[in-house]
């Protein structure tokens, strides 16, 4: 119990983040056209620095064990596979709406949540795994999620659609400064202090200004209809998820620090990328909103919970 609390302690202050940026649009009447200028600086400059400046030391960075992927996508997979069957069995959803329902359950807000949760609760030595995770999570889900709409709607897939999932990908910031930062720490150098510390002081900003950026956004996104489907894909993503990638990272034999970063990325909150994703196909997109909602405000105790039961240590203070 004295774990739990102490994990949950760590989280809070990081939730009452997310609360500040809803209630700045909510009540300080904050305008779309703000949240979107601090989303485009937090996404484009504050965590690819901050990612750019972590992997710029790669060579002195714990080695990651690439199995990793493995567990995170072979349990992102089976999941959806699983959403898909849910979708058409229980909701009678069409192949379509299943793929972007299925998709809710697996793709999780690991960037603007991700990243400052791993960074506080499980410190630097996961961040490595966590860095891993985002440079093929987009490409991965969003190609996953494309196929089956396309397989849904043509029978086939279009090489065109693939493409631009793909050159969307390769230009991400947050991909960018990762790819970056690794080949720049391969070299060997040292990053001059006159660029390091300017680094620094923005990657400090980057965590606390994306939790206020997600509330903001869930501000925005309200909570709408679709209670049921929207409840079914927030059980998909934070019960089920994060079991299935805890179950086969066991499985492979993962390191504890692997493991719990990779269950902890699973176990985090629906990604706004299903929200843009509902809205490009026209489906879901009440059911999205409702489930973004609720597995934020729910994964404030249920993230103390996972980390809990991996008997996650605190971080070192920075």
């Amino acid at each position: 119990m004295s774990s739990f609390l102490h994990h949950l302690a760590l989280a809070a202050p990081l939730f009452l983040l997310v609360l500040l940026g809803y209630l700045l649009v909510l009540l300080g009447g904050w305008t779309k056209a703000v949240s979107d200028a601090l989303g485009r600086f937090v996404f484009g400059v504050a965590l690819p620095a901050l990612l750019f400046r972590l992997m710029s030391d790669f060579s002195q960075l714990p080695p990651v064990d690439a199995r990793l992927l493995v567990a995170f996508f072979g349990g992102c997979l089976i999941v959806f596979a699983l959403g898909r069957l849910v979708g058409a069995f229980v909701f009678r959803l069409d192949g379509v709406a299943q793929s972007v329902f299925a998709l809710g359950g697996v793709f999780s807000n690991n960037v603007l949540l991700g990243v400052p949760l791993a960074k506080l609760t499980l410190g630097e030595t996961a961040m490595p795994a966590v860095a891993l995770v985002l440079v093929f999570n987009a490409l991965v889900l969003w190609t996953l999620v494309t196929v089956s709409v396309e397989w849904a709607r043509h029978g086939s897939l279009s090489l065109a659609g693939l493409g631009k999932t793909t050159r969307s990908v390769l230009t991400n910031p947050i991909v960018a400064g990762i790819l970056s930062g690794a080949a720049f720490g391969f070299t060997g150098w040292r990053l001059p202090g006159v660029i390091d510390e300017p680094l620094r002081l923005i990657g400090q900003a980057a965590a606390p200004l994306a939790l206020v950026v997600v509330g903001m956004g869930l501000a925005q996104v309200g909570v709408r209809a679709g209670w049921r489907e929207g409840t079914a894909i927030s059980l998909l993503k934070l019960v089920v998820q994060p079991l299935v990638v805890w179950l086969l990272a066991r499985a492979l034999g993962l390191s504890i620090v692997e493991t719990q970063a990779v269950v902890l990325l699973a176990a985090l909150a629906v990604g706004v990328n299903v929200y843009l994703m509902a809205q490009q196909f026209g489906t879901m997109e009440a059911a999205v909103a409702t489930s973004m909602v609720l597995t934020t405000a729910l994964a404030a105790l249920t993230v103390p919970v996972v980390l809990t039961l991996l008997g996650a240590a605190p971080a070192p203070a920075p």
